[in-house]
């Protein structure tokens, strides 16, 4: 909430922050970054205190889909508030209200921690681990260290696939309003393949098997989206397999989050999840760099819709297919290596048994 107030009063004109202004709203935007981890982490946590474990799946998908669909509305919303400079005020005075509303909500809707009735037993009895115990323990546990190299490399390839389809597909003549109808595709059909494979497992408990396919479909989605991308006039199939793409890379994100908790119990949620995040931003940050130094420039394209003041038309080909080839490769690698025992539901099932067998001795009659 600070941070979107200091950027939004950074810009305001009868401030005449002069020199100050960029400073300002430099600072706004960090204050902004640096709450988002608390966001992005929560959801796994949240579920596992608020929701029962046949609901956790699913109520991880809504939450942590906000983020995604956050950003997607900022993406429709911000060409219909600016039109020119002297917009831009605007635009960022109407992102404060939903900073604000939401600070203001927390503060005074939220006053438990906890519910007062725990809905599950890992709930009851919480055993997460001090953090770097539970840091010690994450490092040591092959198939989390698996599930965490290779989720972080799908968090890194969906950021790359966002922030450069627009240059991706401009050197084949495709227009901007094109290229974010395909990044609209991309994050509606995600959303929409994560609401399904949520409620998928929340009746089925089938994480692993879940992953591994989604993975797999991923990975041909990104091979689809590579070779057609090469081509002009291919609006239609371009779209569906944006859609693709989105649909089954999108639908892993809350089911990794929880098969990550599941496979590290009993240490903690946020522990767990916060570190394949971190991976996630690391792997991304050296994708991007490394796909973006694989662009060759070309004149042969008088097509071109690219922005010539920003460099002109770049040959992405060969990062298209690389992107496309460390999908496939890390796709194989999770289906081949990683196995796992849920042992957060394991724990669950022993402390339910426990207490039926004690509840059950309480009611046997003396002779």
């Amino acid at each position: 909430m600070v941070g979107s107030i200091v950027r939004a009063f950074s810009v305001v004109r009868f401030l005449n922050l002069g020199a100050l202004t960029h400073a300002y709203l430099f600072m706004g935007q960090c204050l902004c970054a640096l709450a988002q981890p608390l966001v992005i982490f929560s959801p796994t946590k949240l579920a596992a205190l608020w929701f029962p474990d046949h609901q956790r799946a699913t109520a991880n998908m809504i939450s942590s889909m906000s983020n995604p669909l956050g950003i997607l509305v900022a993406n429709l919303l911000s060409p219909a508030l600016v039109s020119e400079e002297k917009d831009i005020p605007l635009m960022l005075g109407v992102y404060t209200i939903p900073a604000v509303t939401a600070c203001v909500l927390a503060t005074v809707g939220v006053r438990e921690k906890i519910p007062p009735t725990p809905p599950s037993a890992s709930a009851t009895h919480s055993t997460s681990q001090p953090f770097f115990t539970g840091l010690k323990m994450l490092v040591r546990n092959k198939s989390y260290v698996i599930l965490m190299v290779s989720f972080g490399a799908g968090i890194g390839m969906f950021t790359c696939f966002s922030a450069l389809l627009e240059q991706i597909l401009c050197v084949m003549g495709y227009s901007n309003f094109f290229a974010g109808l395909n990044g609209a595709l991309f994050t509606v059909f995600g959303l929409l393949g994560a609401f399904l494979l949520g409620l998928y497992v929340d009746k089925t408990r089938a994480f692993t098997e879940a992953t591994k396919v989604s993975f797999c479909l991923t990975a041909l989605a990104s091979i689809a989206f590579a070779v057609m991308s090469r081509f002009r006039n291919q609006t239609v199939p371009l779209a569906l397999t944006s859609s693709l793409f989105g649909f089954f890379g999108f639908s892993v994100y809350p089911v990794a989050m929880e098969l990550a908790v599941e496979c590290s119990y009993p240490v903690g949620e946020g522990t767990s999840t916060g570190l394949v995040f971190v991976s996630g931003q690391i792997q991304g940050a050296v994708l991007m760099l490394l796909l973006q130094a694989l662009t060759v420039p070309t004149t042969a394209a008088p097509f071109s819709t690219c922005d010539t003041a920003e460099g002109g038309a770049l040959d992405w080909t060969i990062s298209t297919l690389v992107l496309a080839g460390v999908c496939s490769f890390v796709a194989c690698f999770y289906v081949i290596f990683f196995h796992t025992d849920y042992k957060r539901l394991r724990a669950e099932a022993a402390s339910a048994a426990s207490i039926n067998t004690t509840g059950a001795e309480a009611t046997i009659p003396e002779a």
